[in-house]
């Protein structure tokens, strides 16, 4: 613990920002876990109730669902149900279910990207740190006696480099934890879609959806 302390200490006061910006990066890598995890779990629990309600055809539960669910897929499904009051085209009701993808992944997403901004901010805080800690270590050894300069630019260097060591310290987690949210978030993404394939086939084959698409019946 001392020698965190002291490791702290010697990097100068650049040292105060980059903590600011792994504790900030870390905050936001937490609540949008947690959120993932949510709504992956919640997508999971609506996609179990909405597949015996699809097999029964009863289309205005699934759009009830849809309206008091916060899942994503309970929406994208009951876009795509309650586009079947327009058209039966299963283009039609594909793209509803699309523009239902299109709304929720702006939400999954929020937040996300700052992870890799605050990474680069901790790094080039801590590269700034040290270029000034250099510059007042050459320009204090300057004036100082000739036998010291040796022992005084060299301890000033090692104080200076605490700073670019403790910015990389901050910014490697961070980009892992951007890296870890961008997959789950693409995994929560690929499902919805996954599902929104299983219903369309579901209803197809229910013969409440029909096979025609606009290409062939433009096509006749």
């Amino acid at each position: 613990m001392n020698t965190i302390l002291r490791f702290f200490q010697d990097g100068g006061p650049f040292m105060y920002p980059i903590s600011i910006v792994l504790i900030v990066g870390v905050a936001i890598a937490i609540e949008r876990w947690l959120f993932l995890t949510h709504a992956k779990i919640s997508n999971r629990r609506a996609f179990d109730r909405i597949l015996p309600l699809l097999s029964k055809g009863e289309y205005k539960k699934v759009v009830q669902l849809g309206n008091s669910e916060d899942a994503p897929v309970a929406r994208m499904v009951a876009s795509g149900v309650a586009r079947m009051a327009e058209s039966q085209r299963r283009d039609d009701i594909e793209l509803a279910m699309e523009e239902g993808v299109m709304e929720v992944v702006p939400r999954l997403e929020k937040r996300t990207p700052y992870l890799a901004t605050l990474a680069n901010i901790a790094t080039l805080l801590g590269l700034l740190g040290t270029i000034i800690g250099l510059i007042a270590a050459f320009t204090a050894v300057a004036n100082a006696d000739p036998t010291e300069k040796a022992t005084l630019l060299s301890q000033s260097i090692s104080v200076a480099m605490n700073t670019t060591a403790f910015g990389l310290i901050a910014a490697i987690p961070l980009l892992l934890l951007h890296a870890m949210l961008q997959t789950k978030t693409t995994e929560i993404v690929d499902s919805l879609e996954m599902a929104g394939v299983k219903c369309l086939n579901l209803m197809a084959n229910a013969r409440v959806v029909a096979t025609k698409t606009r290409t062939a019946d433009s096509g006749q």
